[in-house]
């Protein structure tokens, strides 16, 4: 079993990059295995960890096709139906909700 190597913030070699990094200049790790991780310490908890890959092996980002441009059209558009009362809400439901806010925060005030 080998261990990778740990490199302090902000100071991982040329050559290597995170995903967001990666992403950043077009590219995805391509099925290679984490080359580094950087180790962020912090007061009081475990530090922030971030997997580096080599940017050599890197590969380019696969295109968006028609259809996957459809799918994900698709699961935008569920993911602004309210399952309570089944309508679009016109915005994304919030997970911490789980329904629009009509269904969440109903007027509780009645006219007299």
């Amino acid at each position: 079993m080998s261990t990778i190597p740990v490199y302090p913030w902000r100071l991982a070699p040329e050559g290597l990059a995170t995903l967001r990094q990666l992403r950043a200049l077009g590219l995805r790790p391509g099925g290679q295995d984490v080359a580094a991780q950087l180790e962020r310490p912090r007061r009081r908890r475990e530090p922030l960890v971030a997997f580096l890959y080599r940017v050599d092996l890197a590969l380019p980002v696969r295109p968006m096709t028609p259809a996957r441009w459809a799918a994900l059209e698709r699961a935008n558009a569920a993911r602004r139906v309210c399952p309570e009362c089944g309508r679009d809400a016109g915005y994304r439901i919030p997970a911490s909700l789980g329904m629009c806010t009509p269904c969440a925060y109903p007027d509780t005030t009645t006219a007299a």
